[in-house]
């Protein structure tokens, strides 16, 4: 199957919520959906095609470029410790962190497609575009004890929930701008240090 399914309660509040601006929503069930897109043109993804035949479309100069861009990502998160001195395995949730990245960047670039001709004021002392971020990061709200830590380390194609906030956000611009981020901030990166992928 070449689709994508989404439980109803992904739908619904707190995760999204029609009472709410657009701007949190784009966020959070926009960059989900995002995410589940970049899927198939991700390190797995690409080696299927339309019909979902195990077939490498792709040309082989841009999948060079891709690895190339990829291994950013894959060092990027290589470098996190979980706990002690446990590291996140790059190359195990290259696939989950590529597509973090992308559904974010794709759910920013809908959102402000969308807002662009709107009004857009502060609420809750949160400009519109921190609320989007705000939003984004809201979906991985998680409390883990350090043995699970440990062993989803290990084991799961997920990065834990902080780095897959953090560990995408410090790659988009428009979250250093919205946040006024600077030299020497915890999620601060150079633009020419930033992982682009697309």
């Amino acid at each position: 199957m070449n689709d994508i399914n989404f439980p109803a309660a992904v739908l619904m509040p707190p995760l999204f919520d029609a009472r709410q601006d657009d701007a949190p929503n784009y966020g959070n069930t926009g960059a989900t959906i995002g995410h589940e897109l970049i899927h198939g043109f991700d390190d797995e993804g690409r080696q299927f095609d339309a019909r979902g035949n195990l077939r490498d479309w792709w040309a082989a100069t841009d999948a060079k470029r891709f690895e190339e861009r990829a291994d950013c990502v894959r060092e990027q998160y290589s470098g996190y410790a979980v706990v002690d001195d446990l590291h996140i395995n790059g190359r195990l949730t290259a696939g989950e962190d590529i597509a973090d990245l992308g559904g974010l960047l794709i759910a920013w670039d809908a959102w402000r497609e969308q807002a662009r001709e709107q009004a857009m004021p502060a609420q809750d002392g949160l400009t519109p575009a921190q609320r989007f971020f705000v939003g984004y990061a809201q979906w991985a709200c998680a409390n883990e004890r350090a043995e699970d830590l440990r062993v989803r380390t290990l084991t799961d194609p997920h990065s834990p929930a902080e780095f897959r906030i953090n560990g995408s956000v410090i790659n988009v611009p428009a979250f250093g701008e919205a946040f006024a981020c600077k030299h020497g901030d915890a999620l601060y990166r150079k633009p020419e240090q930033m992982c682009t992928l697309w």
